[in-house]
Order: C-alpha cells, then structure tokens, then sequence
C-alpha cells in the first residue's frame, strides 16, 4: 500500500477550518500513515488553528474580491490571486497528493483549481444550504462532492453528490460531564432551565444588543443565562454593565469548553452557520436561530429555514432580535412540550459519523 498524501485546503472562519481538520483527522484514523498538508490564506484564521491541531500549513496571499467589482483594489486582487495559483501548483509538485480537499473559503479557489490543472482528482465539502462561490467555480472539475442540505443540485452536477452532513469537532461528542456538573461549572443552578446565548468566537453584536434590552427581565425571571459576548465586545459590554445586578446571568467573553455550555444549555441561541447547526442537530438540542444578515448570498437564512421548515428549530428575524429574542427565549425554555419537539425533531436531521464517510472518500479517490 503505497502513502496517503492529501491536501486540504479552505479556512477563513471556524465553520470552514472545524470540518477540514475534523476530515483529517478521521483520514489519520483510517489510515495512519497518511501525510496531510493544509493550504490556507495568509493572515487567516486558518494560519493559527490548523497548527495548534497538529497538522502543517502553507498560507496562500489570495484574499477576496471589493465589492463592487469595478472598485481600482481588485487589481490587486487579481494579482494576488494570480500569484496564489501559481505559488499553490509549486506546492502540490512538491508534495505530490493524491487527491486535494476543498472546505471553502479564499484558498481553496486556488489550491483546488491548481489541483485540477494538474490533474489531481478533487473533493469538496460544502457546508451551507447555498453554496458558496468557491465550491461553486470548482463543482465541474470536482470527483466528489459531499453536502449537507438537501436540493445541492441547483448548484452542483447531480452525479457527483454525496450526502455526507457536516463534519463537527469531535470533542463535543465525546462530552461525558452531565448535564447537572455542567450547569454548576457555570456556577448556576441545577435546578434551574438555562438558555446559551453564542454568537461564535468574535461575539454578534445583534445577540448582545437583545440582552442589553432585557436585562430586568432576566433578572426577574425564573431563568438563568449563558451569555458568551465574544472578545471583541467584551471591554464595550463590561462598561454598559455597571451598575446591572443580573446574578442569574453569567456573561464570559469566550468559552473554551463548548461541550459543557451546550450539556449546561436546555436551550440555545445562535447565529445560523452551518457548522453551528450540524452540531446542534446531532446533540439534539432545541434552539432559536437569528441568522446573521452579512454573510454572502443571506445563507445563514436559508440554513435556518431549512430546519424551521421542519419544525426543528425556531426563527427570530436579525433586524427584530432586540425586542423579541429574549422574552421568547424566556418562555421557550420554560414550555416543556416545545423543548422536547423541537428536541426530537432536530435530532431526526442529525447526519452522524461525517468526517468518517468523507474520509473514505478521500480515500477511494487517491486510489484511482
């Protein structure tokens, strides 16, 4: 058997790296010996996570196009992108892969386009119910390509889809605190519903502004709350707290262990990525989706439509966040009868073992 060598290649946001490095580490898993190289965009977060899981990456200097296209700095957009292909071709002649893994994001437009100037067969994961530009400029030269949604085929060739589901970060899984050590890690309550509110690692100000609206009523509740601001607002919601005495309400600037906050939580608010939405819907947890509105194409929105339409998640609008989120929030988490529908019909769109199947995909594809 001769040596796996693949390369993946996508990043930009945590819902792009989480499901590449999930996918090599289940590559890792079925095939030891196997030699993966990451491909990422230079100042990225790619650049930082991919390292601290173990893996080797070379960052790329593509970065996105202005908008509106005609603006005078997409000149050195297309320069970059230019010198990004031609730098990605030498990496791959140097490393020689069987088979290259695209995620999305600024990289992999060109690393998987070089991989298929060179004739290396290619894989792309898309994580959203709408594709993303990438994914879609690299859908015709693509072997594989494994979605999560169903209906990809307004995207993609219909005969190289795979339904597969999001690869998720494993650890959350594997979770074994319970639900009551989970709650008093907060130094909350056990006895007690408690709401999560997450809007990803740098914080959503729409999610932080529907706190600051309600915070008397959250302290006059009968709930408690998990309300992770994210850094970039943390100095700016310390300030505006002074002087609010909510001892029902924990407020952390980031959270490191997201498997206890999500065993903590009866129920979650979020924004709609879909890696969020994979995790939530293989722990089954009940949840109010408030897309966020400056992402491409309004995805988010139809990532969370597409378990709203099913039941299995409720919809608060972004720009209406601020007067409803959190007195439905309150009354959601205090109906036993909603928390478990939504509970049991979330569940029932839960794609397990992701990585694993992509994986051997992967697999099979470096063996033609």
């Amino acid at each position: 058997m001769s040596e796996l060598r693949v390369v993946i290649s996508g990043g930009g946001t945590g819902g792009h790296i989480f499901p590449a490095v999930s996918i090599a580490n289940a590559v890792k898993a079925l095939r030891p010996e196997a030699k993966i190289l990451f491909v990422g965009a230079l100042g990225r977060m790619e650049m930082q996570r991919v390292p601290a899981a173990g893996y080797e990456i070379k960052g790329l200097p593509i970065r996105g196009f202005l908008r509106p296209l005609w603006r005078p700095g997409n000149i050195g957009v297309a320069v970059d992108y230019l010198k990004s292909k031609w730098m990605a071709k030498r990496i791959l002649r140097q490393f020689k892969p069987q088979v290259a893994v695209g995620v999305g994001g600024y990289a992999s437009s060109a690393a998987l386009g070089a991989a298929n100037s060179l004739g290396i067969p290619t894989l792309l994961q898309e994580q959203n119910s709408y594709a993303g530009l990438a994914n879609k400029t690299l859908a015709r030269s693509a072997s594989k390509i494994c979605v999560a949604y169903e209906g990809m085929e307004r995207f993609f060739p219909a005969d190289k889809i795979m339904m597969t589901g999001n690869p998720v970060r494993q650890q959350l899984l594997e979770t074994t605190i319970s639900h009551d050590e989970a709650v008093k890690s907060f130094g909350l309550d056990p006895s007690k519903k408690t709401v999560l509110i997450v809007g990803g690692s740098l914080g959503a100000r729409t999610l932080n502004e529907s706190v600051l609206q309600y915070l008397e009523q959250i302290r006059q509740s009968n709930v408690q709350f998990v309300w992770q601001t994210g850094k970039y607002y943390s100095a700016e919601i310390s300030e505006r707290m002074k002087g609010h005495d909510v001892p029902n309400l924990v407020i952390t600037d980031f959270i490191s262990d997201m498997g206890a906050a999500y065993k903590a939580a009866d129920l979650v608010v979020s924004r709609a990525g879909a890696g969020s939405i994979s995790e939530f819907c293989l722990l089954g947890k009940p949840v109010i989706l408030v897309p966020s509105p400056n992402v491409a194409e309004d995805h988010q929105t139809k990532n969370a439509m597409a378990l709203v339409n099913k039941q299995a998640a409720l919809y608060v609008k972004d720009v209406e966040a601020a007067k409803i989120l959190v007195p439905l929030a309150i009354d959601t988490v205090q109906d036993a009868a909603k928390l478990q529908s939504l509970h049991e019909n979330i569940l029932k769109m839960a794609l397990p073992d992701s990585a694993e199947i992509i994986a051997k995909e992967v697999i099979k594809l470096s063996e033609k």
